[in-house]
């Protein structure tokens, strides 16, 4: 049995896109980030960084008892080596689906993010900061657009390489046309049409109701972060 810390960000979906994915038994146990519930010490004993996802496997195939893991890289990889589902078996392939993975994890999660706090939750609307990760948030588009030419998927087969970058291309959010990018249009869509997908995505409107993070005190838990909430 997998417990599952979850909420309903685009990292968040990528653990329950795997794991309905793959059928593996999991429960969820939601950590509402917006009220910081991220700050208790029972979650910073799995994920010290205070973020979504992680991790605790009640039965690992590696060592004696309960194995916890934060970071949603880390745990796409953990998974797909446990059960040997979703990652290329072809040493090559495998490495082609794991340089990906980073990409999305340094790159389009990352500017993607900076993407939506400057252009929806900033205050202070800052045009150059917002042109600044719009624009990049467009060439990390196109990177992939361009991998995804003549594939289905990003290293052929599904895998946790098109788990992880799925929920981070939001083309309504990020200020994109996604007619711009056919390849990529044609693979979200595919993507989305998956039942696993969808059941991932239901099981988010069932956990947070509805999304808000428009009152003052949940914009300081979540952007007045720095050393002194280091706990």
């Amino acid at each position: 049995m997998i417990d599952l810390y979850y909420w309903t960000t685009p990292n968040g979906h990528k653990i329950t896109m795997y794991l309905e994915e793959t059928g593996l038994p999991y429960s969820v146990k939601a950590v509402n980030i917006s009220q910081g519930e991220q700050f208790a010490p029972e979650f910073l004993a799995i994920a010290p960084n205070n973020r979504i996802p992680a991790i605790v496997d009640r039965a690992p195939a590696v060592g004696d008892g309960p194995l916890s893991l934060f970071e949603s890289g880390a745990i796409l990889l953990y998974l797909a080596d446990k059960t040997g589902k979703l990652i290329p078996a072809d040493a090559r392939a495998r490495w082609q689906c794991i340089q990906w993975l980073f990409w999305q994890m340094a790159g389009l999660g990352p500017m993607a993010g900076q993407n939506h706090h400057f252009g929806s939750y900033a205050v202070e609307k800052i045009p150059y900061a917002i042109d600044r990760y719009v624009n990049e948030t467009g060439r990390l588009y196109a990177v992939l657009d361009k991998q995804l030419r003549g594939r289905e998927f990003i290293v052929d087969e599904y895998s946790i390489a098109d788990i992880a970058c799925y929920p981070w291309v939001l083309p309504e959010r990020q200020k994109q046309n996604i007619a711009d990018f056919p390849d990529l249009k044609r693979w979200k869509e595919s993507i989305a049409a998956r039942p696993a997908t969808q059941r991932a995505y239901a099981i988010a409107k069932t956990v947070n109701v509805k999304p808000s993070i428009n009152d003052e005190a949940s914009r300081k838990i979540l952007f007045g972060q720095g050393r002194h909430t280091v706990r």
